[in-house]
């Protein structure tokens, strides 16, 4: 359920018991045309109707969290056939926080008038033995222990490949776009060198080659590797921009290891340093001891300068005060002098917890780069001589997607 959807609701409701204040209040007025049993009865079943609203005001906005949860879930072919018919009641909800609203301005507008404004209301929501709210309380409920027996109020403990993606150090896109001063900057970052000679490189390798020959004590004072976040707005380019990196030659000769993990909404020490040691060592890990695990990554970074990319990373890497994060570090402390970890995530808050140097903003490429990709996605090309109306009304979209690659990706090709 939308926020704003959840808090008009409680409006809604909260408007309604002025509703049910005018209600009580008429009875008096009407005491004369009815008897005292005919009062009673009203007064039990107006009761009995608000009750059912406050119920229903309290349950809705998990049942809009339920409806989210199965659209992620769509691909299970119950959850499919639940979804319409968990939304419907839901909606039907929504039509009578509407039909409350129209009756309140009814009788803010009737305030001096007799009982038809209440009467009108009273007999729209009961109509003899069917009460319009229990009904829906009624779908609901049924609905949402068929989709709890599904497993869908339960929160993912684990990476759900099928809520987020896996990414992999493969590009997804085979040329970069607009993105050369980024991925020279973050390369620089990572202590790569640009345009070096293969004599001058040559050299700078055999110099880190002889740091690997120094005593325990010698290299533990310079050995160590530091954090680069790049950090962006979702769909902007991070993942690709990474994966370029991973994949660029100068980055492959500079680093003796190269391993990219995908982390996304599940920050689990033992399984990022399980999928690390089998990217790199090609050999399933098949213990979720922490301990040799550990020690397994340990030893399979130790005298050497790794690049370990880690895609996706979102607030629950810093958990447990950080503890979490600091169990996937203390194994690296073995690699050489120069060692990196390139982080991407959305999170701001992620960047200024793991860095140990400024975190790199990716933004939305420039409105001149972004309008000839928006036209490579729309139209096949980077032509001109397209249909002038066709560019009028993308050049109107344009400034909405904010230079997202994603979004111009996924509206272009529309």
């Amino acid at each position: 359920m939308s926020l704003s959807k959840t808090i008009g609701f409680i409006s809604g409701i909260n408007e309604c018991v002025n509703l049910f204040q005018w209600a009580t209040s008429a009875l008096s007025t009407l005491h004369s045309r009815w008897s005292g049993t005919q009062q009673q009865k009203l007064q039990g079943e107006l009761l009995q109707l608000q009750s059912s609203l406050q119920r229903l005001r309290d349950t809705l906005p998990a049942n809009y969290d339920l409806i989210d949860r199965a659209e992620w879930r769509i691909h299970k072919h119950c959850v499919a056939n639940l979804l319409p018919n968990i939304k419907d009641a839901v909606y039907n909800a929504d039509d009578l926080l509407d039909e409350f609203r129209w009756y309140e301005q009814k009788v803010a507008l009737e305030s001096n008038a007799n009982q038809s404004p209440f009467m009108d209301f009273f007999n729209n929501m009961i109509q003899g033995s069917f009460n319009k709210v229990n009904d829906i309380m009624e779908r609901l409920d049924n609905i949402s222990s068929q989709l709890e027996r599904m497993g869908l109020h339960e929160i993912p403990q684990r990476f759900d490949k099928s809520l987020r993606p896996e990414t992999s150090s493969f590009p997804n896109e085979r040329k970069i776009f607009g993105r050369d001063k980024e991925l020279k900057k973050v390369m620089e970052l990572l202590g790569v060198p640009i345009n070096l000679t293969r004599a001058c490189y040559k050299r700078k390798r055999n110099s880190s080659t002889a740091d690997a020959s120094m005593s325990t004590s010698e290299k533990s004072r310079i050995s160590c590797f530091s954090v680069l976040p790049i950090v962006g707005i979702g769909g902007v380019g991070k993942t690709t921009l990474a994966q370029h990196i991973c994949n660029h030659p100068q980055v492959k000769s500079h680093f003796d290891l190269i391993i990219w993990t995908c982390v996304s909404d599940d920050f689990d020490a033992t399984r990022l340093i399980k999928e690390a040691i089998q990217s790199s060592s090609g050999k399933e890990a098949t213990t979720d001891n922490l301990n040799f695990l550990q020690l397994g990554l340990s030893n399979i970074v130790n005298n050497k300068r790794f690049l370990i990319i880690l895609d996706d990373v979102w607030d629950d890497a810093l958990k447990e005060n950080g503890q979490c994060w600091e169990r996937l570090c203390l194994p690296l402390e073995n690699g050489l002098q120069g060692s990196m970890v390139l982080v991407t995530t959305r999170s701001s808050k992620v960047a200024d917890g793991v860095s140990t140097m400024d975190p790199f903003t990716l933004d939305g490429l420039k409105d001149d780069i972004f309008w000839d990709f928006f036209k490579l996605c729309a139209f096949g090309s980077q032509s001109s001589n397209n249909d002038p109306d066709l560019e009028d009304i993308g050049r109107g979209i344009l400034p909405k997607l904010k230079g997202s690659p994603l979004a111009a990706k996924t509206l272009g090709r529309l």
